[in-house]
């Protein structure tokens, strides 16, 4: 982005600030219309999400919170902001968190207020951390909002036990103490992404599947230190099974308190690194993460039901995840869905909706 056109987006914001709600003037998911400037949802729903379309990613991300400025700013209060990308690849922009998407959020963080105590914090999947924030300009908006860039591999750490399928064992596993926190506000900038093991990646398992850290000098295949380990395969629980419960297990210590899904460019088929482009030039917010994630599943046109992980969170909960009780704010869903291509194994990965056979 130039900075001529950074500009023009800065002076659009200021204007969409001034009018309020009002500049997201779409209709709702559900028969009932939020009407311009009421911040509170009606009694027959219990959580909004906020949903915008447009060809600037940053500026899709900003109005996308502007329905929750108050309440955003009021939680946060005088607590720590962590902004959490989704860096499941270091080397791979369409499978991670694009710099625009950080911008739109630190930018509405200063429009409220909060952007003096907010950090950028991730343990990526297949090498150092630091190396896919280089590769992806986070740098850049970092030091422009002057936050701080964190490695949660070289932090501080906390141990959980999880789930695994192959002998029904608790096992240990290292995680972030700055995700565990909840002192801090924690936003989730996730993608909307297909995946090769629980169908779709949203605000949730950004967190959870990011928690995990691994030893420094760690990386997937060739040049990594010997010796050097990962813990975040011991969260998948060894199948299908075991990672949908164990998201859904630690989505009781481990979750957002504001989701932010970027789905300017979504990922379809092989996900979560391996797939292909989805133009689709939308972004979904909420402070409900499940709410967040529910919505997510019906922009990418899947069928929840297949989604065992969100099923559990909601069954238990956890938020709300009845598509009939969640206001959308802004477009309508209806006018953005695409019918996202799921991985070539998703047939495979539906064991989770069966019970273990007795032998």
């Amino acid at each position: 982005m130039t900075p001529i056109q950074f500009s023009s987006r800065r002076r659009f914001l200021r204007t969409s600030i001034l009018t309020g709600v009002a500049a997201m003037s779409g209709t709702t998911w559900v028969p009932r219309r939020l009407e311009a400037g009421q911040t509170e949802p009606s009694p027959s729903v219990s959580s909004r999400v906020a949903l915008t379309a447009g060809e600037d990613r940053a500026n899709n991300t900003f109005r996308a919170l502007q329905p929750f400025a108050q309440e955003i700013k009021a939680a946060i209060g005088n607590r720590r902001v962590v902004i959490k990308p989704n860096n499941v690849a270091i080397d791979n922009q369409l499978a991670a968190t694009h710099a625009d998407c950080l911008e739109g959020i630190l930018e509405f963080l200063k429009s409220i207020g909060k952007s003096g105590q907010v950090v950028i914090a991730e343990s990526a999947a297949n090498g150092p951390t630091l190396d896919g924030y280089a590769n992806y300009g986070y740098g850049k908006v970092a030091a422009k909002y002057q936050t701080k860039m964190v490695d949660l591999d070289r932090a501080e750490t906390a141990v959980l036990q999880v789930f695994d399928e192959t002998d029904f064992h608790p096992h240990p596993v290292r995680v972030s103490s700055l995700l565990l926190d909840r002192n801090n506000y924690l936003i989730s900038a996730a993608k909307l992404k297909t995946h090769d093991r629980i169908v779709a990646t949203l605000s949730l398992k950004n967190i959870v599947l990011g928690a995990p850290i691994k030893d420094q000098g760690f990386r997937w295949g060739p040049g990594g230190r010997a010796g050097a380990k990962t813990d975040k395969p011991i969260v998948h629980g060894s199948g299908f099974r075991g990672l949908n419960f164990n998201l859904f297990a630690l989505a009781q210590r481990l979750r957002p308190d504001l989701a932010v899904i970027d789905g300017y460019r979504g990922m379809e088929g092989n996900g979560p690194v391996g797939g292909s482009a989805v133009e689709h030039r939308v972004c979904a917010a909420s402070t409900d993460w499940l709410a967040a994630d529910r919505v997510g599943i019906e922009l990418m046109g899947i069928d929840f039901t297949r989604v065992g992980y969100l099923n559990y969170c909601t069954q238990a909960k956890l938020g709300q995840g009845e598509l009939s009780k969640i206001e959308v704010v802004g477009e309508r869903v209806t006018d953005h869905v695409k019918r996202y291509r799921l991985h070539d194994n998703v047939n495979e990965q539906m064991i989770w909706q069966r019970p273990v056979e007795k032998g």
